[in-house]
């Protein structure tokens, strides 16, 4: 009888042991990220793919494809259409496919300090989400890329001496097209993933970028000089397909809406604070930070704002009336908070 009993569990075990280990999440999100592999980006991707794994039982699960190895933000954007790839951390330019109204958050020249970014945000995040979702996407969580600068081969310190540079482009992106035709220069388009190379062979020598990202994409070893003026804060978005997002059940559409918003607003306080961080390190490798001069006074750059957010309007990219409505919430900012001097953060 025991031997009997005993060869019974034995068998149920067996039978067992099968099932748990081929047992499969139900969902596979596969996501990629320009972000290198343990960059504080990456890092807190994958700490969030941990946390909806955790959370999930096992049901949902991230798979990453970090450091652009899925290509640049179009290319990604193409295999989420024919399902490859499921989501994305996307900058403003790969936004600006999905829904270009809130690159109006990326206008040069615009935000001057971070409590402006967050307060403008704030009105506008309900529309935003709606836009995305109306264009077949889900935008899970905002983030940063924070505020952009100049990196170049030699010192810029006015608009002429940027003329005379060759400047790269984040190629088809109209954001940088409206910006450099306004301020008459004509740029090298360049896929980002192009960008260090190009660098190295002098395809290119002036790029725009943060400090934390020109550490991250090693861009600053070709770039001994940094412009002291900030052109604009860059944003980003944690997305997904609707396509996938809709086949998930409430349980799971309710978790990932709340951890990606989480990490959305991990990722601007760290992307914040490593931007601070990277321009010391910066300056500790020794790279000269440039002061603006004759030819980039305030007045000079808010028309050169002006004229590109008009061309921009005039194309459809950016509703004027959503760019009114921005500079009126800052103006309305601005006089109960007290005007700010721009950051050169």
């Amino acid at each position: 009888m025991f031997n009997r009993q005993l060869r019974c569990i034995f068998f149920c075990l067996l039978l067992a042991l099968p099932l748990g280990a081929s047992a499969k999440p139900e969902f596979v999100l596969k996501f990629a990220t320009l972000a290198p592999t343990g960059s504080t980006w990456m890092n807190l991707l994958e700490e969030w793919g941990n946390q909806v794994k955790a959370e999930s039982d096992g049901r949902l699960v991230f798979k990453f494809y970090p450091g652009g190895v899925q290509g640049d933000e179009p290319d990604v954007l193409k295999k989420m259409r024919f399902n490859q790839l499921q989501g994305g951390a996307f900058s403003g330019y790969g936004i600006g496919r999905i829904y270009s109204p809130a690159r109006v958050m990326e206008l040069p020249f615009l935000f001057r300090d971070f409590d402006e970014i967050d307060h403008v945000r704030a009105q506008f995040m309900p529309q935003f989400q709606d836009g995305f979702r109306d264009n077949g996407y889900e935008l899970l969580g905002w983030m940063e890329v924070g505020f952009v600068h100049m990196f170049s081969t030699k010192p810029i310190r006015s608009l002429d001496e940027m003329r005379s540079r060759r400047v790269w482009l984040w190629q088809g992106d109209p954001m940088g097209q409206a910006f450099f035709q306004a301020s008459g220069i004509s740029p090298v388009p360049l896929s980002i993933v192009d960008v260090y190379t190009s660098l190295s062979t002098g395809l290119v020598d002036t790029v725009y970028c943060t400090p934390l990202a020109a550490i991250a994409l090693q861009w600053f070893t070709q770039t001994p000089y940094v412009s002291n003026l900030a052109l604009t804060n860059g944003m980003g978005g944690l997305i997904v397909s609707r396509k996938f997002f809709d086949r998930l059940p409430e349980d799971l559409k309710t978790l990932l809406r709340e951890t990606g918003h989480t990490t959305g607003e991990k990722l601007v306080t760290a992307t914040r604070k490593d931007n601070e961080a990277s321009v010391i390190e910066l300056k500790k490798r020794g790279l000269e930070f440039i002061d603006p001069g004759q030819g980039m006074s305030e007045p000079e750059l808010l028309d050169l704002r002006d004229r590109a957010a008009k061309s921009l309007t005039e194309s459809g990219y950016i509703p004027e009336a959503l760019f009114g409505r921005t500079r009126a919430l800052l103006q309305e900012y601005r006089s109960t908070h007290g005007d700010a001097t721009p950051t050169t953060q």
